[in-house]
């Protein structure tokens, strides 16, 4: 249970913008042959869709300041909105990916849906785990 709590917490953090690795955890976990892989997909997948939960959020939280220390300037955040608006909602299946975090806030600050957003973060973050697993598989035999 403490493996799986720190799988999850680790996954968790990985998503939000402290700098995290959760696919070490992940593989050790697998590798170690002591939990179901498919349960570790399970809860390293929930973790980091929650965690970018929390990211959506401070993306969300930017787009009402408008002045001070943490206001997005209204170049960069007509920038993001272009950028965004060019490549719409489904550049959220690269939120796993490296950079992805950035993603997720701008997904944020542009008030997608959240019923849209956790649905294709979750697909996106799903899709790396099981990925990570099904490699380990091919290497390990």
């Amino acid at each position: 249970m403490i493996s799986l709590a720190g799988l999850f917490a680790a996954a968790f953090l990985a998503a939000t913008p402290i700098p995290f690795q959760s696919e070490i955890i992940f593989a050790a976990l697998v590798a170690a042959g002591s939990i179901n892989p498919w349960l570790l997909v399970l809860v390293a997948s929930i973790g980091n869709t929650l965690g970018s939960c929390v990211t959506y959020a401070i993306g969300r939280g930017l787009g009402n300041l408008t002045e001070g220390r943490f206001a997005l300037p209204a170049a960069k955040r007509a920038r993001a909105e272009r950028w965004f608006a060019r490549w719409g909602v489904w550049v959220l299946l690269l939120s796993w990916a490296p950079g992805g975090d950035v993603i997720v806030a701008i997904a944020g600050l542009m008030r997608t849906p959240v019923w849209l957003f956790v649905t294709l973060t979750a697909i996106a973050k799903t899709g790396r785990y099981l990925a990570l697993l099904a490699l380990m598989s091919l290497v390990a035999g």
